[in-house]
């Protein structure tokens, strides 16, 4: 019986246990160095001294296979590097073009030796190639706690928390901007082991997931977006918080905003909440709070619903419809500080001022112009309709009622109706929390009734205002002019995804076979993609959403391969080489990085693991080989005909 000590006590004697010098009969041949060897292996030491020759006369060293360590070893495989050194020498030996990524338009190997540590570097390993305030409501308490703590807590950070007013004003969002922050958001009371107190509670903000690149707040809709992809991943946590988070801006804010921002207090996004909320409940209907959540979320999408989609802001009594169409004075101040010259020149002319004098006069008020009142309204509107910028949208967004906004609040209406009906009784009680804004008060008892009605009044509106025979689609409805848009619009899948068009709506948007326009033409968003998967499967055109899956899906992984693993927030779909480089307002967000990608986009990345699940086995393998689709489509084709020839 061997000694435990001995390397043959817990596994078979490998290269390792040999010496780099020794001769070739022990180390090749040894019948102890074959002993429960299973498989034949080629890996060797046996350049290491020539390469070790080559680097002491300063003669670059050939690129070769390198030789790898035993997979049985048990530590894991851990590498030698001197970084700085490694870094130059990979950006002079791959990024050729110097722009500080190495992709298919770089010229060098893509071959990374690597020494590892577990060989003392015999061997080598190829590698192939926040805001300075804080704002929050006054009744939340624990919010306000929390975010006062870290603000003592932590001095470094010179957090400034500030308690927004009762109520929010157009003026109120304009004076904050001087000194704008980031909004607080929930938070959760947790159990922590304390060393000295043992268990104790404490509170912890929930957590979100940020689209990525400069957009690093909560936003409205990405978030539903991205908690697509993070259902199919099992990071129910994650989406579950984003949709308490949203109940939450519900609560506080009076909305979903466009984002955690406080000059975002004004502007929401398109509603997804009772879709995402609901998505999450099925993941969690097993654990015991989750009717508690699911209840909260409905009644919280019924206040938004209230209060914001049908509000007087963004509601048109004639037609019973809605639009975008958020509060705000002035010029947006996200933007970038020229992003308005153009427009704003021919005022600041005119009054003969400087452009920042000209603007913070405009904002408050002190010069009057209509004309530019007009613009920045419908600019607001696109900026909320999460569109922006779109041709079909200028100058005119707030006067539409939109087919997407209002196949959204029909899929509400429908959501809300069913969930009352089987989950709830037929009878959901409304919490003085969630009354204001809303015709209810504490104690009123919400029945499904209510919400079919509504529903069928807006099917039965959009058919009549929106929905063109002869086109065979959905447009919008201008009601300011009382007419019909004719600009085609991909969002007009949006109604299948909603479930508002007929059987016979949804064949005739599926044989159309036109292009549609930053959000036109030819720029493809992951948000229409899923959408437009969803609605083609609700309806059973099971080949054609598998078609558009593969396609996107292939495209985001050719961009991913052959530029370094970059994941950006469109693609122009008529670039095939290079889709990811976009000409557009903002430009691309997670193009622009050194080295290697870390991140991607949240909706392009949740599109990916969402597109997996709509294409089949075959498209995921060759999705593998980086098949074009006419190349696959050929071979199912002609391996579909060989079947059929052989039951002949």
């Amino acid at each position: 019986m061997a000694d435990s000590t001995t390397p043959s006590a817990h596994r078979p004697r490998g290269s390792d246990d040999f010496g780099v010098f020794d001769d070739a009969k022990t180390y090749y041949a040894s019948e102890e160095r074959h002993t429960g060897r299973f498989a034949n292996r080629t890996r060797t030491f046996s350049q290491s001294g020539l390469i070790k020759q080559i680097e002491r006369m300063n003669i670059p060293e050939p690129y070769r296979r390198g030789s790898h360590d035993e997979s049985n070893l048990e530590q894991g495989r851990r590498f030698l590097i001197q970084v700085d050194a490694t870094l130059e020498s990979l950006k002079s030996q791959e990024d050729t073009d110097g722009n500080m990524q190495i992709t298919i338009e770089d010229h060098g190997p893509k071959v990374l030796p690597l020494r590892t540590a577990a060989s003392a570097g015999h061997h080598r390993f190829e590698n192939t190639a926040a805001s300075k305030s804080s704002w929050t409501r006054p009744d939340s308490t624990k919010t306000l706690l929390i975010a006062s703590l870290v603000a003592l807590d932590r001095p470094e950070i010179r957090l400034d928390v500030q308690l927004l007013p009762e109520v929010i004003t157009p003026e109120i969002i304009r004076d904050m901007n001087a000194k704008p922050g980031l909004l607080a958001v929930a938070v959760e009371e947790v159990e922590e082991q304390d060393p000295v107190k043992g268990t104790v509670k404490t509170l912890r903000g929930l957590p979100f997931v940020v689209p990525g690149g400069r957009f690093n707040e909560l936003y409205g809709w990405d978030s539903y977006m991205e908690s697509l992809g993070l259902l199919v991943n099992d990071r129910v946590d994650l989406a579950k918080a984003m949709v308490l988070n949203f109940c939450f801006c519900i609560e506080h804010y009076g909305k979903i905003l466009n984002a955690t921002r406080s000059y975002y207090l004004g502007r929401s996004q398109p509603p997804f909440l009772t879709d995402m909320a609901l998505r999450v409940y099925e993941k969690i209907k097993h654990e015991p709070d989750s009717l508690e959540f699911l209840r909260r979320s409905i009644l919280a999408a019924i206040k938004e619903y209230h209060s914001v989609w049908t509000g007087k802001a963004r509601l048109d009594p004639t037609t019973g419809l809605s639009r975008y169409c958020p509060e705000g004075l002035g010029v947006p101040p996200e933007t970038e500080p020229s992003h308005f010259v153009h427009i704003l020149e021919p005022y600041i002319e005119k009054h003969g001022m400087k452009f920042d004098e000209f603007v913070q006069a405009y904002n408050y008020g002190e010069i009057k112009e209509p004309e530019l009142d007009n613009y920045f309204m419908h600019d607001r509107a696109v900026r909320e309709s999460g569109h922006d910028t779109s041709y079909r949208f200028e100058g005119v967004c707030a006067n539409l009622a939109t087919i997407d906004l209002n196949s959204l609040l029909f899929k509400y209406e429908t959501d809300i109706s069913r969930t009352i009906r089987s989950l709830f009784g037929d009878k959901l009680v409304m919490p003085e929390e969630f009354c204001h804004g809303t015709p209810y008060k504490p104690g009123d008892i919400l029945t499904s009734a209510l919400w079919d009605r509504k529903a069928k009044r807006r099917k039965l509106t959009m058919d009549k205002l929106m929905w063109n025979e002869e086109e065979g689609m959905f447009f919008d409805y201008d009601f300011v002019n009382k007419k019909r848009c004719t600009y085609e619009t991909a969002t007009t899948l949006w109604s299948l995804w909603a479930g508002v068009a007929s059987p016979k709506q949804a064949a005739d948007i599926v044989g159309l076979e036109r292009p549609n326009r930053q959000w036109d033409y030819p720029y493809g968003w992951a948000p229409q993609q899923m959408l437009a998967w969803t609605g083609l499967l609700r309806y059973s055109f099971n080949e054609e959403a598998e078609r558009l899956a593969y396609k996107w899906l292939f495209m985001i992984t050719k961009a991913f391969v052959d530029f370094n693993g970059v994941v950006v927030e469109k693609y122009d779909v008529t670039r095939p080489i290079d889709p990811h480089r976009v000409d557009a307002e903002y430009g691309n967000q997670g193009l622009n990085f050194k080295g290697v990608a870390k991140e991607g986009f949240g909706w392009v990345n949740a599109s990916y693991v969402y597109g997996l699940q709509i294409v089949n086995a075959h498209m995921r393998r060759a999705l593998g080989t980086l098949t074009p689709y006419p190349t696959f489509i050929k071979a199912i084709e002609q391996m579909n005909e060989k079947a059929l020839a052989d039951l002949e």
